[in-house]
């Protein structure tokens, strides 16, 4: 659909910096000139006359229309979230969920085929095993880490590499660079779930990758207070993903994205304080008696800490870690004693607050998915994710202590 012509701020210099386009890009003003920008919470608009409204619905005419597919709070929004990606387009939804779903129901058809990883997020393997699958659409899983297994698993029905990097929870990564070369010579179509680490940390566009796509609940909003996803990249593929939401309606609400907008403008200093906490935290927990292993990018330790030293800005906030034990009784036990015993971190099963939260995969995110799919994506009984927040470093570590105890 197009977007709605109104008074924006004045072009910004093509060298801007990150936090500048953050803060000045995707602003429209209203007859008023407000400073903040406005709150369009409205579910209409009204046109001059009759053939406005027709030349509006058959796109004829540039201007909004109808708040499920256009809203100035949701276009600025969707505006600085594409500049932020480097992107030529972007499109909004109601969750990161919904922004998945989009884009499978606009990119693939019966027939088509999906080649991505167990290390998803568990919704999203439900998504695309319980769901995609009974449409006709078959998934195929590989390992993330392994570019020639991405490329050994081309068929003439593959349509879509979905590739989650770092992965949830044990930050595994994906090489952009290698996977979305062999894509691109395929013709195959790459999506990244650029969730962990926003535009911030790390910009997948930069690379041979087709469509970048957010949960915008997580790190964008940054206080868990909204729910959102987005779709960003060339605008022939997001104008595909768009006219799902126009028809099948998984908008996001005008008041989401005004949140969510202004929230950008403080994404780059905060994905900085996470990144620092998550850091010391891990380096931390990596010498701690108790701790088995530890997940971690920024670590020397991590398997593929040189990749992430080329592809990302930093580790991100996500920290795994597994307690030392000897079967899956003991470990369950010992994961949710801990869980319990801890007073600053949050139990709760999001990410990405400035409060940091403490959740058992096992259990919770993963906890629907079958065994098969857990063991897959690497998901035992005694790992334990860290959302790492912005709370005093000493004071987390203090809690974790007395936790570990």
């Amino acid at each position: 659909m197009a977007k709605q012509e109104s008074k924006r701020e004045p072009s910004l210099p093509a060298d801007a910096g990150f936090s500048t386009r953050a803060i000045r890009s995707g602003t429209h003003r209203s007859e008023y000139g407000e400073h903040s920008e406005a709150l369009f919470l409205t579910s209409s608009f009204v046109f001059e006359d009759a053939q406005q409204a027709a030349d509006r619905f058959q796109n004829k005419e540039l201007g909004v229309v109808y708040s499920r597919f256009t809203n100035p709070s949701v276009q600025m929004f969707e505006e600085r979230l594409a500049c932020l990606e480097g992107a030529e387009d972007c499109v909004a939804t109601a969750s990161g969920m919904s922004a998945i779903l989009a884009v499978c129901l606009g990119l693939l058809k019966a027939g088509d085929q999906i080649v991505t990883s167990g290390s998803l997020f568990g919704a999203t393997i439900q998504l695309f095993d319980n769901f995609m699958q009974k449409f006709g659409v078959s998934v195929r899983y590989v390992s993330l880490t392994d570019p020639a297994a991405w490329q050994a698993a081309i068929t003439p029905q593959t349509k879509l590499f979905y590739l989650e990097t770092p992965s949830n929870p044990l930050t595994e990564l994906a090489d952009l660079q290698a996977i979305g070369q062999i894509a691109r010579q395929a013709g195959v179509i790459t999506v990244v779930d650029n969730c962990f680490l926003t535009p911030a940390l790390q910009q997948p566009l930069a690379f041979p990758i087709d469509l970048v796509l957010h949960s915008a609940t997580k790190y964008i909003d940054g206080q868990g207070r909204v729910l959102g996803g987005a779709v960003a990249g060339p605008k022939a593929l997001v104008d595909q993903v768009r006219q799902v939401v126009r028809t099948c309606g998984p908008s996001m609400s005008p008041f989401n994205a005004w949140v969510l907008h202004k929230s950008l403008e403080t994404l780059s200093v905060r994905m900085r304080a996470h990144n620092a906490n998550a850091q010391a935290l891990a380096e931390w927990l990596q010498a701690h008696p108790a701790v088995a292993k530890v997940h971690y990018p920024g670590l020397a330790s991590h398997p593929q800490h040189a990749l992430a030293q080329r592809q990302q800005c930093g580790g991100g906030a996500v920290v795994a870690f597994e307690l030392k034990g000897t079967d899956s009784v003991e470990l369950t036990e010992k994961a949710f004693a801990l869980i319990d015993r801890v007073q600053l971190f949050s139990r709760t099963g999001n990410l990405g607050d400035t409060r940091s939260i403490i959740t058992h995969p096992a259990s919770t995110t993963h906890g629907r998915i079958s065994e098969e799919a857990r063991a897959r994506a690497g998901i035992g009984a005694g790992l334990l994710r860290l959302a790492v927040g912005l709370e005093d470093l000493v004071d987390l570590q203090k809690d974790l202590e007395q936790g570990l105890r």
